[in-house]
């Protein structure tokens, strides 16, 4: 492949990953509220227009109409870019490390599912049980059929990874009485221990808790909160999730010796 060929490959997967990253924006809107994400089309949530093709062009819309509605001019919520561009970004990151492949897709499946989970836990708190569960399954598959991982360490994978943050859970909350990690986050390990393997949920859990630690003291810090502040964990472990696909392959080598 000669460099203008590969160049012109990386735009297209930018774009394509943009467009699916303005699906994302409907689900993260939509998913929370119980509404249909097909049904009806984009539109404006304060004056309910409908929105023109041309106003819906990932990134390069929000920038021509300055973030605001065209029609009742509302500022429209940053979410929407940096979503898309996050999922263009890890787009070409992922064909850069899988090529155009069934693996390719497989993981972006996977780190489209993460971006949905982010945004609406720190929007809501919450991690939607209609994405984990089902993805439990299905990315386990991926991880046998298309990613090549051991039935072994998939399925250890799934039973350490939601054991792990449920024994944490359980005894926080035994310890203080009060409810320091919810059931969405247990899923949530589970199902990236079914598709990166058992292996992978030291890293995660190692580079969640500094990062939340990090993040959470410093949120708390700017808020003037005390330590009962809650701050959503699932970002943290899908940034360190993210991180485990493109670097878990050292890291395993590393702590594992193989």
């Amino acid at each position: 492949m000669t460099s203008l060929t590969y160049g012109f490959s990386i735009l297209i997967m930018a774009v394509f990953g943009s467009i699916v990253g303005s699906f994302l924006n409907v689900c993260i809107y939509r998913i929370p509220e119980g509404q249909s994400i097909a049904f009806p089309g984009s539109h404006c949530p304060q004056c309910e227009q409908p929105i023109k093709f041309y106003d819906n062009i990932p990134i390069v819309s929000y920038l021509i109409l300055r973030g605001r509605c065209r029609t009742c001019k509302t500022e429209i919520s940053p979410q929407y870019p940096i979503v898309e561009f996050i999922t263009a970004s890890l787009s070409v990151l992922l064909f850069w490390r899988y090529g155009l492949s069934l693996q390719y897709l497989a993981a972006f499946s996977f780190t489209c599912a993460l971006i949905i989970i982010t945004f609406i836990d720190l929007k809501h708190q919450i991690i939607p049980d209609i994405i984990t569960l089902p993805g439990i399954p299905v990315f386990f598959l991926f991880a046998i059929f298309i990613m090549n991982l051991r039935l072994i360490d998939a399925v250890m994978g799934i039973i350490i990874g939601g054991g792990i943050l449920y024994v944490i859970a359980f005894a926080y909350e035994l310890l203080r009485k009060t409810e320091g990690m919810g059931g969405g986050d247990i899923k949530l390990l589970a199902m990236m221990g079914g598709f990166l393997g058992w292996q992978s949920l030291w890293f995660i859990i190692m580079v969640s808790s500094i990062l939340g630690a990090v993040i959470g003291i410093t949120a708390m810090m700017m808020k003037k909160k005390d330590m009962q502040y809650a701050v959503p964990f699932g970002p943290f472990l899908s940034v360190a999730a993210v991180g485990y696909l493109f670097f878990g392959e050292y890291v395993t080598r590393l702590l594992f010796l193989r």
